[in-house]
């Protein structure tokens, strides 16, 4: 969420921020600073009434000690007590649209980023040799089916489209590349967490997902009760939520979290399209990293996560880039994204292995999650970062891609081998 004090000052600024996005805010800003305008009013006004209620209030006792006539004073009291009621009842829907409105709207993009969309983002730099083959090389659907990785027509049969089943050294495979993440991550000071895969509503609007993205995620009716559970898109919408309405202290921080868990998603690709197969499905598996860090130890914090997904790649040997994005193609509760970008052959291009972003103060502002300073003793609201670390659903396609060979044989990574009991190859 964006501080409303920005908004209250610097309107004009900040609806050119937004702009940068590809998307003209100036309507809700404005609509925004006459509801906090609006909303102000009537606080006053409410308050003003309930000291003059209490006011009057104390002073009846003592008139009808004196023998006074207190009628007169009681019937303007109970129109004085309609009168705050009536006040609350406008303050509290003057709220819910405010409230509504502001959290809809996108975090604030960094000012360095170039405004625009994909078209605008900015490769950094590569990271080992493009892959080219001297024979008619195998896409990885075909790959993984000869091989006996993946059974697509019955993970459609079991869910339907946009699903698959691991079998065999497929499914040991993707267990390898999920051990080996955790692991490193482990290494290198992360505490992993198991958290549920099924999320309450706030974790959403903690995240930034929700309100306005709500429709895009599997939804779980539970007859017993009417809150609104869905299933978690990554597990950033459950670490990032950790620290909800809590208040750290500032030795506590950073805070560096990972979770492996099973994504869903709404949005799949259809099988025989561009990205068929793996790419884009209703379901993969994903280890996530969060950071939870004072606004002093954020940029550090983004740096070291790009880092550690860039080391994750390159430790499997694959020719990759890191991309910065524009404005536009950030997500809406970030404020700045590098994509680690991997080469999949058979697609003439690149696809996304990890998002690393910092959302700056938006999500704990939304979550109400706080730490307090050593030296003052003031409250501040922490920054919150993610990373992937890795997703698999793309990782698992460029392995054989890359690393296939003429007689249809895939090389596995020195580093998984470890996890599959030393073997190297895996053949047809």
């Amino acid at each position: 969420m964006i501080d409303i004090k920005l908004i209250r000052e610097e309107p004009d600024i900040i609806i050119g921020k937004l702009l940068k996005r590809g998307v003209d805010h100036s309507a809700e800003i404005a609509k925004i600073t006459q509801l906090d305008a609006q909303r102000r009013a009537v606080i006053a006004t409410v308050e003003s009434d309930k000291a003059e209620q209490n006011r009057v209030s104390r002073e009846i006792p003592r008139i009808r000690n004196e023998g006074g006539d207190t009628e007169e004073i009681v019937a303007q009291m109970n129109e004085l007590k309609e009168k705050i009621r009536l006040g609350e009842a406008e303050l509290k829907t003057v709220e819910d649209e405010l409230d509504d409105l502001m959290l809809r709207l996108p975090n604030v993009p960094d000012d360095d980023l170039v405004g625009g969309g994909k078209e605008n983002n900015e490769p950094l730099k590569y990271f080992g040799e493009l892959h080219t083959f001297d024979y008619e090389a195998k896409n990885h659907v075909d790959l993984c089916t000869d091989l006996g990785l993946i059974d697509y027509p019955r993970g459609a049969k079991l869910a339907g489209s946009g699903f698959w089943v691991y079998k065999g050294m497929g499914a040991r495979l993707e267990w390898a590349l999920l051990n080996f993440f955790i692991d490193t991550h482990i290494a290198d000071g992360y505490e992993l967490m198991l958290v549920p895969h099924m999320l309450e509503y706030q974790c959403g609007v903690t995240a930034g997902q929700f309100p306005k993205f709500e429709d895009e995620v599997f939804k779980i009716e539970n007859p017993t009760d009417d809150r609104m559970r869905y299933m978690l898109p990554t597990a950033e919408a459950a670490l990032v939520a950790l620290h909800r309405d809590e208040i750290l202290s500032e030795e506590e921080l950073p805070k560096k979290y990972i979770s492996y868990t099973p994504c869903f998603r709404r949005e799949a690709g259809t099988y025989g399209s561009d990205e068929r197969g793996m790419i884009r499905g209703h379901q993969f598996n994903k280890v996530e990293m969060v950071q939870f860090t004072t606004p002093e130890g954020s940029e550090e914090a983004f740096e070291e996560l790009v880092g550690k997904a860039e080391a994750l790649v390159s430790a499997l040997g694959f020719h990759f880039r890191t991309v910065k994005l524009a404005a536009g193609d950030v997500s809406a509760a970030m404020a700045r994204t590098y994509d680690i970008e991997i080469q999949i052959p058979s697609m003439n291009g690149y696809k996304e292995v990890s998002s690393v972003s910092n959302a700056r103060c938006y999500q704990a502002r939304r979550g109400a999650m706080r730490y307090k300073r050593a030296d003052t003793g003031r409250t501040e609201f922490m920054h919150t970062l993610n990373g992937s670390g890795l997703a698999t659903s793309r990782i698992l396609p460029a392995l054989v891609e890359q690393n296939q060979q003429k007689d249809g044989s895939v090389i596995i990574p020195e580093v998984l081998r470890p996890y599959l009991g030393g073997i190297e190859i895996i053949a047809p």
